[in-house]
């Protein structure tokens, strides 16, 4: 530990990050060393300089955190799922000033996020800050845990003061994706973020494969291109007139898909006329095949022509269902 916090240290990193309760998928896997990793991290403290973090899971967690003196902590995915765990951590941190940050839960679910955020906030607890990890999914995926951008992306536009970390060792699982999930971190404009980082990796008690060397971490993060909200001291006119343009086309958009469900209302009603089933599974692969065919035409990527296509056939399915339940007019006497 002493020898990575210096490696950190001597790098410009300012928090040193340590789980010493690690909550396991399974028994017999490696749950941190607990409560007497405490005076290792205050060693750390005192001869790095350094800030420590650790993971709490439960009020005695968050208590143990406390009385040690530790600068921070956080709240992981299997926690922020549990409501009751939350709010006894929030209980026990109530009106105190160490940060406390809060991962997502494994399974997309953005107002779990919410929820557990505002326990903390609601506690007078009154820095707290969030960190994306990626999420649980059944289907393999490039990523150890796939990011869904657009979750902390709605995280950040319902809180937008609120400090948000990536954690791109879980979201990667491997380290040659960390730089790139860095990168995309930083380019949507993250406040920072939390690395694995191991003196010797192949020697890790935990997750070897996603943990790099502090000269590693150092050499990614100055490949890192850090970017601005806005372009300093330059003329915004052309980002303007081009935002005004893409209103504009949201707009027709909008309109288009307004226009288009009439048409799904009229199906609806023709459906409940003959008596025929919602789902049409033929036409539904026409159109998703159509629309794949056009797309790549237009250079407009796979998962994005499924992903609107999807959440345009659903609203159709949703549509059809609310016709299909009307109850029938009584006719004029």
């Amino acid at each position: 530990m002493l020898e990575t916090a210096s490696g950190v240290s001597a790098r410009g990193i300012g928090v040193f990050r340590a789980g010493l309760w690690k909550p396991r998928t399974r028994p017999g896997a490696f749950e941190g060393v607990g409560n007497k990793g405490i005076p290792m991290m205050q060693q750390v403290q005192s001869v790095t300089g350094l800030k420590v973090a650790t993971e709490v899971a439960n009020a005695a967690h968050a208590q143990a955190a406390l009385q040690a003196g530790f600068d921070v902590v956080w709240i992981g995915a299997r926690t922020t799922a549990n409501p009751f765990a939350v709010q006894e951590i929030a209980h026990v941190l109530q009106g105190t000033d160490i940060p406390v940050f809060v991962k997502n839960p494994l399974n997309p679910d953005v107002e779990l996020w919410v929820g557990a955020i505002e326990r903390l906030l609601e506690s007078d607890i009154r820095k707290v800050g969030a960190i994306h990890r990626g999420f649980s999914l059944y289907e393999k995926n490039l990523f150890r845990n796939p990011p869904m951008w657009q979750i902390p992306i709605e995280l950040r536009r319902r809180m937008p003061q609120l400090p948000m970390l990536c954690d791109p060792s879980h979201i990667a699982g491997k380290r040659e994706l960390l730089q790139q999930v860095a990168q995309k971190a930083m380019d949507l404009n993250f406040d920072g973020l939390m690395i694995e980082t191991h003196c010797n990796p192949a020697a890790a008690l935990s997750d070897p494969q996603q943990q790099i060397t502090p000269e590693a971490l150092h050499q990614m993060l100055q490949n890192l291109v850090i970017r601005h909200l806005e372009a300093d001291g330059a003329d915004n006119t052309t980002l303007e007139e081009l935002r005004s343009q893409i209103s504009c086309l949201d707009n027709e958009m909008l309109a288009l898909l307004h226009k288009r469900m009439t048409f799904v209302k009229a199906i609806g009603q023709y459906k409940k006329k003959h008596n025929i089933t919602i789902l049409q599974p033929q036409r539904w692969n026409e159109i998703i095949t159509t629309g794949l065919h056009t797309g790549g035409q237009m250079e407009l990527s796979e998962a994005f022509i499924n992903n609107l296509f999807k959440a345009i056939h659903d609203e159709s399915i949703s549509t059809q269902t609310r016709v299909m339940n009307q109850p029938e007019q009584a006719q004029e006497e």
